[in-house]
């Protein structure tokens, strides 16, 4: 099969339906991603998120788009819910910082997160501080066509006006008397004709800090806003996938279109995808029943939830074992399992050079590749691509163990291909073992020693051990860990 990009489907939020991906230019591409608010560490669930669009932009660039990859950060006018209060600046005053450094901490600390995942650079990344022109522009062609209006200083959007002209809600299936009646619970705004409307422009109290010029008052802009802005500066007023993660669909990027309705007349998007959501050892990830975990928590091991540490590689293999559209429970067992499957992996392919070659092939290379093609254009299925490369696997065993016989042509495309699909599209590393490199299982073998011998109460030993890791650049944390 050659590669091609015409069978390419993408389960499109907005029609409930799988689709023919069908760019509006047929070698470029436009892709915008509801990046992370910097106001704390990135959490997995949102890792997921990144990583999954990170796998959509390298397939599409291996089929051979020209992408322009846009993921924002959001610096600016995300309120916790239910309040005026503005996350940046809460978190500002608990660590007491000023909140543009609240943004940098943690702006470098997703960067970095990105980075130990391997993720490729999207290839622009706006912040929302630095687009307020462009949203204080937007404000004005929305109140232009009647679809806001000012209070007080502030702007709110009018939902009921842009509902005699729009249908609000397509992409949440929530229709408008079912967000009225929600809405009628939480208000705690007079300023708003209605308890639905949301937020354009806030007018700043005099203790906020980030706060600027507009024709209504000194103040910032609501947290919808940003998106539709940068979107539109960026990709224009039409461009091809819109992302995010499942729990933006409502209000986020409902309201998103009806901002972009309201200027233009145009649903920015015409594929709308969503990643679904995280669970921990069956359960929602809370930081308020303490059922959370960061990161970084996984990869040094410092954390009650799993017996050992994971590399990036090996947590990012395990989230492409499910569909990004499922949701997806992680636990120690799930890890354990994926560390395994993956090392399995690794293993075949730095066995491929040694393989015995024959005349013949007993496995039909074409018909696999064509297999693995085929389950990424079906809205990227990574649980049926992996389960495909367990089969060459499998195979690469049996020729090791003369079960089976390949010949030098297949033997050179088998490592090609699985080299492709594994590290170009997965973005997963292959790290061959060596006299010259720390080996992983004599690392981990070494933990268990001491692990052993520290329940025995041989302090001075387990010290000794954990003090010559740490020496090395292994990380040793004496943490408490329990099974779940």
């Amino acid at each position: 099969m050659s590669i091609s990009n015409q069978n390419l489907k993408f389960y499109n939020s907005l029609t409930s339906s799988k689709e023919i991906f069908k760019p509006i230019n047929k070698s470029r591409i436009g892709m915008y991603v509801c990046g992370p608010t910097v106001y704390n560490t990135v959490h997995l669930g949102n890792c997921r998120t990144f990583i999954s669009f990170d796998l959509i932009y390298r397939y599409l660039k291996h089929i051979g788009y020209d992408i322009r990859y846009v993921r924002n950060i959001t610096d600016v006018g995300h309120l916790e819910e239910n309040s005026d209060d503005d996350k940046i600046l809460k978190r500002a005053k608990i660590e007491n910082l000023e909140p543009m450094e609240v943004v940098q901490k943690y702006s470098n600390e997703f960067h970095e997160i990105m980075e130990k995942f391997s993720l490729v650079k999207p290839s622009i990344e706006p912040t929302a501080s630095g687009h307020i022109p462009e949203q204080i522009e937007m404000i004005e062609e929305i109140i232009s066509n009647g679809h806001a209006y000012e209070k007080n200083g502030s702007v709110y959007f009018d939902l009921n006006s842009f509902s005699n002209d729009f249908d609000y809600g397509r992409l949440s299936k929530r229709n408008l008397d079912d967000v009225i009646n929600e809405s009628r619970k939480l208000e705690n705004v007079s300023d708003k004709k209605n308890p639905q409307d949301f937020a354009l422009w806030k007018k700043a109290a005099d203790k906020h800090i980030m706060k600027w010029n507009s024709p209504w008052s000194l103040g910032f802009p609501g947290w919808h806003l940003e998106c539709s802005a940068m979107s539109r500066k960026y990709l224009g007023e039409k461009f091809d996938i819109h992302g995010g993660g499942i729990d933006l669909k409502f209000p986020h990027h409902d309201c998103e279109i009806a901002q972009c309705e309201s200027t233009n007349k145009k649903n920015p998007a015409n594929y709308w995808l969503h990643t679904n959501m995280l669970t921990l050892n069956g359960k929602k990830m809370s930081k308020s029943t303490n059922n959370f975990i960061l990161p970084q928590e996984i990869f040094d091991g410092n954390n009650k939830f799993f017996e050992k540490s994971f590399s990036p590689n090996i947590v990012k293999f395990f989230m492409y074992q499910a569909h990004y559209r499922s949701q997806l429970d992680i636990s120690n067992d799930a890890l354990l399992a994926s560390e395994k499957g993956f090392k399995k992996i690794e293993k075949a392919f730095f066995l491929i050079d040694d393989l015995k070659v024959s005349k013949s092939c007993d496995f039909n290379c074409d018909s696999w590749i064509d297999k693995c093609y085929q389950n990424l254009n079906d809205d990227i299925n990574t649980p049926k691509l992996i389960a495909n490369i367990f089969e060459i696997v499998k195979f690469i065993f049996e020729v090791k163990n003369d079960k089976m016989k390949i010949d030098k042509e297949s033997k050179t495309k088998i490592k090609n291909s699985l080299s492709v699909f594994v590290e170009e599209i997965l973005g997963l590393n292959f790290t061959q073992k060596s006299s010259d490199n720390l080996d992983v299982d004599l690392i981990e073998l070494v933990k268990e020693i001491r692990n052993i011998e520290r329940d025995k109460k041989n302090y001075e030993l387990s010290d000794l051990i954990r003090d010559r890791l740490n020496s090395l650049g292994i990380n040793i944390e004496d943490n408490k860990w329990k099974k779940f």
